[in-house]
């Protein structure tokens, strides 16, 4: 007699974008509303609530419970549910999505694990600034809590070195203030105080806002926890209200 556990529920890590409800793709929705169980921290959960209906059920939890979280999600489906497991943005970009896989790998767990790409802040933030992100870029988090500020400061170091567009994820929070002053130290030691920054904070929600400064000014605007910065490299410009970084048209055909 087969007394193997029939499995048969799958976990699908689900990316929500930005925020805004016309950004959540069309399968991300598909997939929250076949869900038996869907699982998120709150605030991402808000974001999809039309998504979500009565018959549902929803487990809601805090930030800092990540793993908790994940592990939940992982015994629901290992119990034959369908769960969706909501992450902001891109759930493969400092979401849920390698969280998921190394507790699959830690449990043995046979579960199938979908991946519903969105769109990440990197990709909102850069279309709200206009055309930042058109040559290469690296994305750091300022957030030391999982990787040692060395480590992090040796990133941040490496892309100013190389003139990469950077990225700043994390940039600071009610505990976390220095990082940011120390990230802006490091980008300065190889470009110029004019260099462009662009700062947006609540991409795509109702309270967004947009600023564009420089790489001397940048901390003159506000920065929280829903903030991205966009440092630009040595051939950013701004133009109007806009952010771009050419791809090297002009200099390889001419306009």
């Amino acid at each position: 007699m087969n007394t193997t556990k029939q499995q048969s529920g799958t976990l699908t890590v689900v990316g929500a974008g930005p925020g805004a409800v016309d950004l959540i793709t069309p399968r991300a929705r598909q997939a929250i509303e076949q869900a038996d169980v869907v699982v998120g921290y709150k605030t991402y959960l808000d974001l999809v609530t039309d998504c979500i209906s009565p018959g549902q059920q929803v487990i809601s939890s805090a930030m800092m419970q990540e793993i908790d979280r994940c592990r939940k999600a992982l015994a629901l489906a290992d119990d034959g549910s369908r769960v969706a497991l909501v992450c902001g943005g891109d759930p493969g970009i400092y979401a849920m999505a390698g969280l998921v896989y190394e507790l699959v790998r830690e449990t043995g767990s046979r579960i199938r694990v979908v991946i519903i790409p969105g769109i990440a802040a990197l990709n909102s933030c850069a279309a709200i600034l206009g055309a930042p992100l058109m040559h290469d870029f690296a994305a750091v988090s300022l957030s030391d809590l999982m990787t040692p500020w060395e480590i992090i400061e040796k990133r941040l170091q490496a892309a100013a070195m190389a003139d990469f567009v950077t990225v700043i994820y994390n940039p600071k929070s009610r505990k976390r203030t220095t990082q940011i002053v120390r990230a802006r130290e490091i980008m300065l030691a190889y470009r110029r105080p004019e260099t462009p920054v662009g700062i947006v904070t609540g991409a795509t929600r109702p309270h967004e806002t947009v600023n564009l400064t420089s790489l001397h000014s940048m901390l003159d605007t506000e920065i929280g926890m829903q903030s991205t910065v966009i440092i630009g490299n040595s051939q950013t410009f701004v133009f109007g209200d806009t952010m771009i970084t050419p791809r090297g048209y002009t200099d390889k055909y001419g306009l």
